[in-house]
């Protein structure tokens, strides 16, 4: 075993076959979606060279991209504000020696492991205006004059969304901050109860500061992810009313494969990956910058 891994070629045959899938699935189209951003291409007519046209189209001229961008980044700052506060608490409460403990952790990672366009499809119904257990519940209670068309409606629809979303991934967070927790040395929890330190205090000194770390990864799973967001949107709204819940991810699908315009999609994709990375580094020096500080 030792000599094996030493030896190279051992180590490269086991890594080449990886390596070859994630260039063939990954690398290869994030090369050809840079290279096709700089043509005009429908499939149909001659693929057309037009240099950064399409960038300055999308910048200048598109209102729908800047739509998608802002809609894209809201929906990266509530799932963050929501289901790291949420997701930390959760694992809280159910972490120790509680009754149920593997139930409720089921429980809440379930949404996680269903397909997205089933969960599109559920929510679709309990959205829906006239059989919808929201309005029915509303209406159920008195308040009638609260009823809306949720996935209709330009100014309720993204906010449905966002619903769905946490509640879809809430549970995946948990399981992270489930496992920091648990993590912890027991002698530190110990040692504070002996003090007298109260549950409050507990988790305001010892459990928070040492999760820190987790949640800083945490942070850029999910500032990543959202921006990257698409199935569940196009399921429930196809980007709609009128663009209102279109995010850069729909946008691109949009252009690319309902009006055919591969060379402008591509162009949207080249932007979506360069936020990822911008908002990457972005986070991890915020986070590096917190921590010399401390």
């Amino acid at each position: 075993m030792e000599f094996m891994l030493r030896n190279k070629k051992t180590i490269l045959s086991f890594i080449l076959p990886a390596l070859i899938i994630y260039t063939i699935i990954v690398i290869v189209p994030i090369f050809s979606s840079v290279y096709y951003s700089f043509f005009r291409w429908n499939i149909l007519d001659t693929i057309k060279f037009t240099g950064i046209n399409n960038y300055i189209s999308l910048f200048t001229k598109d209102d729908v991209f800047v739509i998608s961008a802002k809609n894209t980044f809201l929906l990266m700052f509530w799932t963050i504000v929501i289901q790291t506060p949420l997701a930390i608490a959760l694992a809280i409460a159910i972490s120790g020696s509680i009754k149920g403990k593997r139930y409720f952790k089921t429980v809440y990672f379930l949404p996680n492991i269903l397909s997205s366009v089933a969960i599109g499809l559920l929510w679709s119904f309990i959205y829906n205006p006239d059989f919808g257990i929201v309005n029915r519940l509303l209406t159920s209670v008195g308040l009638e004059n609260l009823t809306r068309l949720w996935l209709a409606d330009e100014k309720t629809v993204m906010g449905s969304v966002v619903v769905v979303v946490c509640w879809q991934f809430v549970g995946y967070h948990m399981i992270i901050y489930l496992a920091a927790i648990e993590n912890i040395p027991s002698e530190l929890k110990e040692a504070a109860l002996i003090d007298g330190v109260n549950q409050g205090k507990m988790i305001r000194y010892i459990t928070l500061p040492l999760i820190k770390p987790i949640v800083r990864i945490d942070t850029i799973l999910m500032a990543t992810g959202s921006l990257r967001f698409f199935d569940l949107i196009y399921v429930m709204t196809y980007g709609g009313p009128n663009h209102a819940s279109e995010v850069i991810a729909s946008y691109m699908y949009y252009k690319a494969f309902r009006t055919y315009q591969y060379g402008y999609g591509s162009a949207i994709s080249v932007v979506l990956l360069l936020l990822c990375l911008i908002v990457t580094v972005i986070l991890k020096k915020m986070f590096s910058s917190e921590e010399i500080q401390y």
